[in-house]
């Protein structure tokens, strides 16, 4: 598997976007604000994530998303890191990203990966997405944030 930049010219993997944030308003949004890098399995390309500066000395990962036929081969986690790596080299002090409180899958990866929870935004999903989302038997209302120091 190869992770590199996305080029300006070539077209978003937006059905593997979708699958991590199902507006696709906000994912051109913040595409367009951040830096997006694809994985790749030969011509396939099988991962995505975004970074997006938020503060000065701060970064978001956003938006971690794996085809999910091939899901659970340990890609995801290939691409936190990948993520924390290139944030690191990039000059950031920190890293963050945010989830939904019913995402227990992504709550663990990015704790093995080394984030640390910080904060919780109480109803961000209500506020920010038209639909109700729902996820492992619940519906997904507040994003839990976590973060890590990238000066280690």
């Amino acid at each position: 598997m190869d992770v590199r930049q996305l080029g300006a010219e070539e077209q978003l993997p937006m059905e593997l976007l979708l699958l991590a944030d199902p507006s696709e308003r906000l994912v051109e949004d913040y595409v367009r604000r951040g830096i997006c890098y694809v994985a790749q399995e030969g011509e396939a390309t099988i991962g995505v994530y975004v970074l997006l500066p938020t503060r000065p000395d701060t970064v978001e990962l956003v938006n971690v998303a794996v085809d999910e036929a091939i899901q659970g081969r340990g890609i995801g986690k290939r691409l936190v890191l990948h993520a924390v790596e290139q944030a690191r080299k990039l000059g950031y002090a920190t890293i963050e990203v945010g989830t939904g409180n019913s995402s227990i899958g992504q709550l663990a990866l990015y704790q093995k990966c080394g984030f640390r929870m910080v904060s919780i935004d109480r109803d961000f999903f209500l506020r920010h997405y038209e639909e109700p989302i729902y996820e492992n038997g619940m519906q997904v209302l507040d994003m839990v944030r976590l973060s890590q120091d990238l000066h280690k």
